[in-house]
């Protein structure tokens, strides 16, 4: 098997408010577009939203959506910054294998920023 590119697709009910999140205050850039799907640059990868998911008005359990976005930056500190001045709430956890910045999409899923190695 030649796997030439990954990706992950989330579905989303809000479709256009969704892609607006992930475009305007994550910054992920929009790769291609159609009426119901976008696909994002994701670090080396791709994201892909689709219309026709479930939102939910809070974070959604494990059972409700067993992955979690995990996004590693570099520096940490200044990411965070960046993703609070496009007014996104960050949740900074510290635990003894890293740290991680958790972020609610308007859907109820979690993405997480976690603090590259050095």
């Amino acid at each position: 098997m030649n796997i030439k590119e990954s990706g992950l697709i989330v579905f989303m009910e809000r479709f256009e408010e969704g892609l607006a999140f992930y475009t305007s205050k994550l910054g992920l850039p929009l790769r291609q577009r159609k009426a119901d799907l976008a696909i994002l640059d994701f670090g080396g990868s791709y994201l892909m939203l689709e219309d026709r998911g479930v939102a939910s008005d809070r974070e959604k359990t494990k059972a409700q959506n067993p992955v979690i976005i995990r996004l590693d930056v570099d520096p940490f500190e200044q990411a965070v910054e960046e993703i609070r001045d496009r007014g996104v709430d960050v949740t900074v956890r510290v635990f003894d294998w890293g740290t991680i910045g958790v972020i609610v999409d308007p859907e109820g899923n979690r993405i997480e920023l976690k603090k590259a190695l050095a």
